[in-house]
Formats: C-alpha cells, sequence, structure tokens
C-alpha cells in the first residue's frame, strides 16, 4: 500500500523568511538555537554584549549562505534594549519571533548573596524578559501573528542550593510565559518556553569539569549524562514553527529525565 505524503508536511518545520531576535546568541544554548534557525529559514538577529565575537557569529552563518544580522546590546540596559527594538523595526518594519535566551548564573549562599548581585541577576534573567516580550509584541501585534520563545530552566519548579536567585528568576520566567499565552494568543501571538536540565555550555564549565558533580549528574539523569547544546536546538524551532500552531502556553523540560527520577 502506498502512503501518499502531504506536499505542506516538509514546510511544517521551516522558519522561512520569519525575522526572529535570539538574545545571548553568541555562545552556548543561544548559539546554537540561532544556528538551528537560520538553517530552516530564518533570518535570526543575533545577540550579545560581545561585539567582536558576535560578528565572528554573523560571518559563520553569512558565510554558510545564511541569513542573519545581529543587535549588540545589553538586555539588561533597558535604555539599549528599547533602542534595539526601534532599529530593528526601522529595518525590517516587523518582528516574527523572539528568543528570550540571554541569563546569567550568581552562586552564593543566601546569606552572602548581596542585594546588587541580586538585582543584576533578576534585571538580565527576567526583567528584560518582560521588556523584550512587551516591546516585540508591538511589532508582532501589527501584523497579526508572532512567536516569543523564553528559555525558563528545571530549577525553577526544582531547586539547588546557593542558586537562589537564579531559581526565582527562572520560576518567574514560566509564570510569565503563562501570563503572555493568556494575554497574547488571542492577538495571534503564542508564548511557550523550554526548560532545559543540564547542558554542557560554557555558563556551567566548571560543573561540567568538576568530576564529582558530574558524577552525580550521571547517577541522576536516566541519560546518564550530561545534555549537548545542539540536543535543545529542534524544540526551539519545533516551537517557532508552524508544526507548534497550537502549542501556546507550554513549558517543554528537556533534562534526559532527570525531573522525573525520584
Amino acid at each position: 500500500m502506498e502512503i501518499k505524503k502531504d506536499p505542506m508536511a516538509a514546510d511544517l518545520f521551516s522558519l522561512k523568511d520569519q525575522i526572529i531576535l535570539v538574545t545571548g546568541s553568541s555562545r552556548g544554548l543561544g548559539w546554537v538555537m540561532a544556528q538551528t534557525m537560520a538553517e530552516a529559514g530564518a533570518r535570526v538577529i543575533l545577540n550579545g554584549r560581545d561585539q567582536k565575537l558576535l560578528q565572528q557569529r554573523l560571518e559563520q552563518l553569512q558565510q554558510a549562505n545564511l541569513e542573519a544580522d545581529l543587535q549588540s546590546f545589553d538586555v539588561a540596559d533597558s535604555k539599549a534594549v528599547m533602542a534595539g527594538i526601534q532599529s530593528i523595526a526601522e529595518r525590517y518594519s516587523r518582528l516574527d519571533g523572539l528568543v528570550n535566551n540571554a541569563a546569567i548564573q550568581h552562586r552564593k549562599p543566601i546569606q552572602e548573596f548581596e542585594l546588587s548581585d541580586y538585582d543584576r541577576l533578576m534585571d538580565t534573567n527576567l526583567r528584560s524578559c518582560f521588556l523584550l516580550a512587551r516591546e516585540a509584541s508591538k511589532l508582532m501585534l501589527e501584523k497579526g501573528s508572532g512567536n516569543i520563545l523564553n528559555i525558563a530552566s528545571i530549577m525553577g519548579p526544582q531547586a539547588r542550593k546557593t542558586i537562589s536567585a537564579y531559581t526565582t528568576s527562572k520560576g518567574g520566567i514560566v509564570g510569565l510565559t503563562k501570563a503572555l499565552a493568556v494575554e497574547l494568543g488571542p492577538q495571534g501571538i503564542r508564548c511557550n518556553a523550554i526548560a532545559p536540565g543540564f547542558f554542557a555550555t560554557e555558563m556551567n564549565t566548571a560543573l561540567v569539569e568538576n568530576a564529582e558533580f558530574t558524577s552525580f549528574i550521571e547517577g541522576r539523569t536516566p541519560l546518564q549524562r550530561w545534555g549537548q547544546p545542539p540536543e535543545i536546538a529542534g524544540a526551539a524551532v519545533f516551537l517557532m514553527s508552524t508544526a507548534a500552531s497550537y502549542v501556546n502556553g507550554h513549558v517543554l523540560t528537556i533534562d534526559g529525565g532527570l525531573s522525573c527520577q525520584v
């Protein structure tokens, strides 16, 4: 029996002609997501604070004949965020997707945690996502459609010692995702989140190199290893694509099964 293929199926995961801003995309998970979205057809706008590295990443994509641009600004700087979105509006007159990925970590026992460090972390990890979603959604409203993808963490619903501020910020991201899904959904804008587990990224270098901690991850995770950055890319493309057209307000956990195991 011959199986008939749907000619539209190949386009389900295409991001062709979409303009997508990915914050914190010069390295780590952000870079992998940006690269894969560009391979799926999007014009990706890279973002970060390291202008030199961003330029190198831009050239990598262009050399691969992929569509890309860059906006170098600190997401924790409100004025810079506003100027960056305005620049995108002036250049493209639209924005189809936003990936709120930029984040920082600060590990200290709560008794030693300075409020200045707490504020810096929250400004980067949570406040910036609210502001970027607010400004990006204004551009999306003009065309009546758009996608916002927030990068949360399993360290939101769960916790480990010395990262109380990070856990607070990522729990807030889940709440923000659901609030945006409810408010913006009727206006044609979907909002979802990915909650990664332990991935071997630059942010986690010290932990990856710690034999005791790596042994803990291998024993605690059913897949018995760290996640590799490319393993988040397919999920990100899916949530930004037509294939996920009825997915809204969802938090997709990608942690090798760690959060399932007691």
